[in-house]
């Protein structure tokens, strides 16, 4: 196993120190599954002192980011390692931290505490791979299992919950099944965990290779950490468009968007409204009339308890609330979108629209697929040129407007008329044109 040299230099000095000292966790993981190298951790049986002593010694700049759980950040050519004493993990009270650690002198107590056997190998040069607990075999086999006892190592932290499921999503990982029932004896636990810590491991989960399995399965967990996506579980969609129910379809558009965490998060909630608006006609089809205003509502509620950055914020629900809106692609206008919500956002919710259509019935589908594809060409297109969609491109500005006599609130009143005549070709965007047009009104 190679890694990178300077946690090769901080594991040898912590050796020649006279202490144990491995990488470990994540990083031996990935080496295994011939994977790109992420962050090192580094544990050790020296305790944080003998640490930051060595460090010291070796000039090693150490910063201390965790004494209290026995961590020690070692900055080495600008690169920081996270190294941590070996520890036994005293009582959990609150599903998510133990009140107290205890140091230990061997590294199989620290392994023992880890969440899955995939995750509980160390490795040194000296050694080799340290595997207690079968992660190798795992590893082989495809299983995410809990170390130990896995109803106690949910118990402890209930976020592992979502590890588990996140796992499963990006590595394609089956969970071995005293796990999984593990996974739902528990999972009500996650409601005493902090909802951004939560969302991290969701976000993941969600452009995982395995992400529609995953929520399908464990669509049950799903709806402890969104509540709001209980009625579309068994919500029948009864409609020559759809073949699958409101939580299947979801499902199958957050497989088919690309992989970009918003897009995928905009899938999962796009149709969250679905169930609070349905209506049957006499014929017995079922119709969702302004569900996406009411679901770009309602997933304003999911993303504030998550409290997510107010460009997640602000997207997601843009793109709920306006995914009706390209329904009828023969009608769709790149410039009014672009001067509506501007390009970012105009991409997105082609993606959007392309995914959502890609979860109905396939029979239908075509023509709506092969247009939206070529209006994203046409945008790219449009962007190119240099066309003008918003106030800034425009060849006048509100000087030009004073100069004629505009004033106050006004201008910009003129101004957004003026690039909507120039977004439709009704008027051309040079300042003669502009000019002569206001003169003449």
């Amino acid at each position: 196993m190679n890694i990178s040299e300077n946690a090769e230099k901080l594991i040898n000095l912590l050796s020649d120190g006279g202490y144990k000292a491995y990488a470990v966790g994540g990083c031996v993981r990935d080496f295994l599954l011939g994977r790109p190298e992420q962050d090192v951790d580094i544990t050790t049986s020296a305790k944080p002192e003998a640490v930051e002593e060595i460090l010291k010694r070796n000039s090693v700049r150490a910063v201390e980011t965790g004494l209290k759980h026995g961590t020690v950040t070692a900055v080495l050519n600008g690169e920081p390692y996270e190294i941590t004493t070996f520890r036994k993990d005293g009582e959990y009270k609150d599903n998510r931290r133990p009140e107290s650690v205890d140091f230990v002198d061997d590294v199989k107590e620290d392994l023992s505490r880890r969440d899955f056997t995939i995750n509980a190998m160390a490795y040194n040069h000296k050694e080799g791979i340290v595997d207690l607990f079968g992660g190798q075999k795992d590893l082989e086999h495809k299983i995410i299992r809990a170390v130990g006892n896995a109803d106690l190592r949910f118990k402890e932290d209930a976020l592992r919950i979502m590890r588990a499921l996140r796992f499963s999503a990006a590595l394609c990982f089956d969970i071995e099944e005293n796990t999984k029932k593990a996974i739902f004896n528990n999972m009500y636990l996650l409601e005493h965990i902090a909802k951004e810590r939560i969302f991290t491991e969701l976000k993941k989960l969600l452009v995982g290779d395995n992400a529609m399995q995953v929520l399908d399965e464990y669509k049950e967990v799903i709806g402890v950490i969104i509540p709001e996506l209980r009625p579309t579980f068994a919500c029948i969609q009864n409609n020559p468009w759809h073949i699958y129910n409101v939580y299947g379809h979801i499902i199958h558009a957050v497989d088919a968007a690309p992989k970009d965490e918003i897009i995928r998060l905009t899938m999962l909630l796009h149709d969250i409204g679905k169930p609070s608006v349905k209506t049957t006609d006499e014929k017995g089809i079922d119709h969702f009339k302004f569900h996406a205003p009411v679901g770009a509502e309602i997933a304003k509620t999911v993303l504030k308890r998550f409290k997510v950055s107010n460009e997640i914020y602000d997207k997601v629900t843009t793109l709920i609330y306006y995914h009706q809106g390209v329904e009828n692609v023969d009608n769709i206008r790149i410039k009014r979108w672009l001067a509506k919500i501007g390009e970012d956002y105009t991409k997105a919710l082609f993606q959007v629209r392309i995914a959502d259509l890609y979860a109905h019935n396939p029979e239908k589908i075509d023509y709506e697929v092969k247009k939206l594809n070529s209006l994203l060409s046409e945008l790219a297109e449009t962007i190119a040129a240099g066309e003008a969609f918003k106030l800034s491109d425009l060849a006048v500005n509100g000087n030009d407007l004073l100069s004629l006599g505009y004033k106050g609130k006004e201008i910009g009143k003129k101004l957004n008329e003026i690039l909507m005549l120039v977004v439709d070709d009704q008027l051309h965007n040079t300042k003669k044109d502009i000019m002569d047009y206001l003169n003449g009104e």
